[in-house]
């Protein structure tokens, strides 16, 4: 019985020890918590759990490691904010994933992010369509932000980039951009729901003068029929 009452009122103090130290740290909501905030959050929690299961251990013994994390954050916020290069290092940085319209590869290769998750983050941003994006960074916090091209009146070809697009005539659907190709491989089961076939594809994207549809990141099509396509960034000579 005893155990028991030591138990729930370290439970007690725990909680309200830890919400203390996490309201007066100023930790922000959990989707925009950076890479150090989550492994302070995690020790924190941790050293509460043993606070509250080591009950025959005293309970300052875990209460100070939690002071001295408290402190380290405090620590870490204040030269972060005197130094980018620090703050770089402990939060990380925004990385550019579509420039200009284009998806770079090599920013999706260094953030371990495909071609399904890309797609995942903009249609959370409520982009239907990858060509009406002109940037998309990955943020430190790992939320995506889209800046879409601008809109002109009257819309000139150019404000379409019809340069990479290509109208193909009616398709037999209706709805979002459908991917075609993603990393370089045909969605077979894409095609059949537009009523076409990887012929009518690879003779598609031969208009952009490529022939492998290997290097092809990412093709889609929408409901007018409109392609848009991303070659894969070629790799530099040595």
């Amino acid at each position: 019985m005893e155990d028991m009452t030591t138990a729930l009122l370290r439970t007690l103090v725990s909680y309200f020890f830890l919400l203390l130290m996490l309201r007066v740290m100023g930790k922000r909501e959990l989707g925009k918590l950076s890479v150090f905030d989550v492994v302070i959050s995690i020790m924190l929690a941790e050293m509460a759990v043993l606070a509250i299961e080591e009950i025959e251990k005293p309970a300052i013994l875990f209460y100070i490691p939690m002071l001295l994390i408290g402190l380290l954050e405090f620590l870490m916020a204040y030269i972060s904010l005197k130094s980018k290069k620090v703050r770089d290092v402990v939060d990380g940085s925004a990385d550019l994933i579509i420039e200009n319209g284009e998806i770079r590869e090599a920013a999706m290769k260094r953030n371990r992010l495909n071609m399904d998750d890309l797609m995942v983050h903009l249609r959370q941003k409520n982009v239907k369509n990858i060509a009406d994006v002109e940037f998309a960074l990955l943020e430190p916090t790992g939320q995506m932000s889209v800046f879409f091209k601008e809109r002109k009146d009257p819309v000139t070809r150019e404000d379409l980039g019809l340069f990479e697009r290509e109208l193909v005539g009616p398709v037999s659907y209706k709805g979002l951009p459908i991917p075609l190709i993603l990393d370089g491989r045909i969605r077979t089961e894409a095609l059949n729901k537009i009523g076409q076939n990887e012929l009518w594809l690879k003779r598609e994207i031969r208009k952009y003068g490529i022939r492998d549809i290997r290097d092809v990141s990412f093709c889609s099509i929408d409901e007018h029929g409109i392609i848009y396509l991303d070659k894969k960034d070629k790799p530099p000579l040595h």
